[in-house]
This record gives C-alpha cells, sequence and structure tokens, in this order.
C-alpha cells in the first residue's frame, strides 16, 4: 500500500490549511447563516466592465496573450498607476500581468529566496505570507504588530527582526485582517531602517484603493525605495473582479524579468478575457472604485460603532473592509467564540488566531455585506454577548 505521506514533499505536507477555509466549509448549509467571513466585494463586477470581457469573447479574443499580459493592458496599468498612486512603471519590463495578486506574491517570494532566506512579516495579517515563504524554501519571520500602534509596523519593531539572513519584508498594508495601513510618515521612518542594506520589500497593495480619509501611499512612492520594491496590485478588491483571477506586479525590471520568466513557464499567461475586462476597469472604472467605497465607508462606521455600542473594543480600520474588535472580555478564544457564534446565532466570523500572531483574542468582521445583513448580525450578536456574560 502506498504511504502517501512519505511520497508527498514535507514542506507542503506540514503547513496547515488555511483558518479562514473552515468557517466557510462550516456555513454551508445552514440555513439563514449571515457570512461576515469571506474577503470578497459583494457588488457584481460593474456592467460597463463585464460587457467588455463578452465583447472580447464574441470577437473570437480567445488566443494566447504575450507572457506578461497584453500591451494595452500594461498600458492602461501604467497610466492608471501614474494617475491614481503618481508612480511611473513602463508597460515593458517593468508591468506584468498574473492570475490574482496570490501568483504575484508567490513569484517573488520563489525568485527572491534561497534556502533560508528570511522575509519579515507584520502580523496580524493575511493567512497565505507565511506559507507561501515556507513553500517556497524561505523562513517567515513574524512581527506583532499592536493595537496601540493601530497595528502599524513601527521602526524599532523592523530593526529588531532584521538578521543577516534577511531577504524582504511583507508590507500588507491596508491590512487584512486589521484594517490598518502606514501613512507616509510611517513608511518614511521604516525606509530609514532599510536604507544601505539589500533588502526587498513586498508591497501588498490590493486593498490600495480602499483607504478612508487618508489617500494610499506606496513604499515606492519614498525617496530610495522605488529601486527595491515590488508593488503587488490586482482588480479584484477595488473592482470587484475576484472570479476574474487577474492581478499585476510591478517594479524594477531587474526584480520583474525573473518573475516573468517564472510565470511564463509556470502559467504561460493569464486569462485572456480578464484581461480585456480589465482594459475597461482601468481606463474607465474610476467612478466604480468610489461609489463602491462610499458605500463601505457607511457599512465601516456603523459596524464599527455597533461593536463598541455592545462592550467591544474595536479599533477603527483606515482601509480594506474588515474590522477587528477584541472579544478577550468574553473570557473565549478567538476560535471558541467563532464557533459558538456560528452554531448558536448562525453568524461566521473568523478568529484572529488565523491571522497569525498577535491575532489571539480578535476576530475579523467583513463589512462587504449588505446593511441589512450587518445590522441583523448585530442583533444576533448582542443576543449572543449576553447569554455569555449571563454564564460569566
Amino acid at each position: 500500500m502506498m504511504d502517501y505521506d512519505k511520497i508527498m514533499c514535507s514542506r507542503i505536507r506540514d503547513i496547515p490549511p488555511s483558518g479562514i477555509r473552515k468557517y466557510f466549509d462550516l456555513l454551508d448549509g445552514v440555513e439563514g447563516a449571515i457570512s461576515l467571513g469571506i474577503g470578497e466585494p459583494d457588488f457584481v463586477t460593474p456592467w460597463h466592465i463585464r460587457d467588455a470581457g463578452i465583447y472580447s469573447l464574441e470577437k473570437g479574443f480567445t488566443k494566447y496573450t504575450p507572457n506578461a499580459g497584453l500591451t494595452a493592458l500594461r498600458e492602461a496599468i501604467s497610466r492608471y498607476m501614474k494617475r491614481r498612486f503618481d508612480l511611473e512603471y513602463a508597460p515593458v519590463g517593468q508591468i506584468m500581468v498574473t492570475v490574482g495578486g496570490s501568483e504575484g506574491l508567490d513569484l517573488a517570494f520563489r525568485c527572491l529566496l534561497e534556502p533560508g532566506d528570511e522575509v519579515i512579516i507584520p502580523t496580524p495579517s493575511f493567512v497565505c505570507y507565511g506559507p507561501l515563504v515556507s513553500m517556497d524554501n524561505g523562513v517567515p519571520v513574524y512581527v506583532q504588530t499592536k493595537a496601540e500602534n493601530e497595528f502599524r509596523l513601527t521602526p524599532d519593531e523592523l530593526r529588531a527582526a532584521i538578521t543577516p539572513r534577511t531577504k524582504a519584508v511583507v508590507l500588507p498594508f491596508p491590512c487584512n485582517p486589521t484594517g490598518g495601513i502606514m501613512a507616509r510618515e510611517d513608511l518614511e521612518a521604516l525606509a530609514e531602517v532599510l536604507r544601505g542594506t539589500d533588502i526587498i520589500v513586498v508591497s501588498d497593495e490590493i486593498y490600495a484603493e480602499l483607504t478612508y480619509g487618508r489617500h494610499h501611499v506606496s513604499m515606492a512612492n519614498i525617496p530610495d525605495m522605488y529601486e527595491r520594491t515590488i508593488v503587488v496590485g490586482g482588480f479584484s478588491k477595488a473592482y470587484s473582479m475576484t472570479g476574474w483571477r487577474l492581478g499585476y506586479l510591478c517594479g524594477p525590471k531587474e526584480l520583474i524579468a525573473p518573475m516573468t520568466k517564472l510565470h511564463q513557464y509556470g502559467i504561460m499567461s493569464a486569462p485572456t478575457t480578464s484581461q480585456y475586462a480589465a482594459i475597461e476597469a482601468m481606463e474607465n472604472g474610476d467612478r466604480d472604485i468610489e461609489n463602491m467605497k462610499e458605500e463601505y465607508d457607511g457599512r465601516r462606521r456603523f459596524l464599527v460603532n455597533g461593536f463598541r455600542k455592545l462592550g467591544l473594543a474595536c479599533f477603527e480600520p483606515r482601509g480594506a473592509f474588515y474590522t477587528f474588535p477584541c472579544i478577550e472580555s468574553t473570557g473565549l478564544t478567538s476560535v471558541e467564540f467563532c464557533d459558538r457564534f456560528l452554531a448558536e446565532e448562525r453568524v461566521a466570523v473568523i478568529p484572529g488566531s488565523a491571522f497569525g500572531p498577535g491575532g489571539e483574542g480578535y476576530v475579523r468582521a467583513c463589512y462587504a455585506a449588505s446593511m441589512r445583513d450587518l445590522s441583523e448580525a448585530l442583533e444576533r450578536l448582542e443576543r449572543f454577548l449576553k447569554r455569555l456574560r449571563a454564564q460569566q
């Protein structure tokens, strides 16, 4: 009989499954359940973007594209990055189109890391960074950010984490799950630590368009940082295009070239239909972004205020579409809280422990949901908390 444990690569076998997926599986078939767990816009992709994809099919544009992506799309990304974030990237050589931002992260780590190289990862943060680093032969070095610092990475924390093996640092801002952001002055302080090193910044900016009250600033905007920063972007969050599976990388040509080569052998090219839709998004989707962001902002304030009224301390998120309330007062672990809340009140939120060190004692609640569902979820939470407090 085959011993598959011996056959499988231990590096892959030993990585635990995502702490988020469990709650999607538990939700299946639960009548009347409300999900505040999935990190996906509740909006449908705007019609003019869908129409562009449909039109490309009608015209028979169904062949492979260049490995780095359609020239027209890379040109659109170049104009978009200049228009929205004052960053200049050449369409040829400095931009490549990926199958979602996740492929972009994987390409970056695989091209950067030798066995044993370390990658600094601020946490709590999205679940994929550490496993990708491990699967790509690197060593994740987790740095716990703190609520009292608004979940920012501080220069002292960064400095303390750097060793002779440090190859890269991930900047996951705006942050999933906390909603924390890094302002220009925060990035400038980190830049002071990084100058004079060979450390590369992998800046995951998938939520760059979703900030409230402050405009997003990239590490690539900071003097001397452009040459060491890989920007990971995409269409999933800003344009509600999660299922189209499209992202992009921007950076120095010396870094983008090997990533394009790896993409060439592993993927060939991103989906053609998605690329034509993405051109329309980049060229004519600014208003869509603003409309969705305005709606998210109202939900954000509603949910944060709701948690606070129910006695749960909640940091005010300035980016993405998540809240990260503290549930330590309930006496439950984050997993216990989420399991019981789902079982007793049919509401799914995600345990903070799924997002790495510093996440325990919190839960992630996504406000990419209707106001009706958010209101009902808060009513159910009030009942749940009353029962818990009565038992204490």
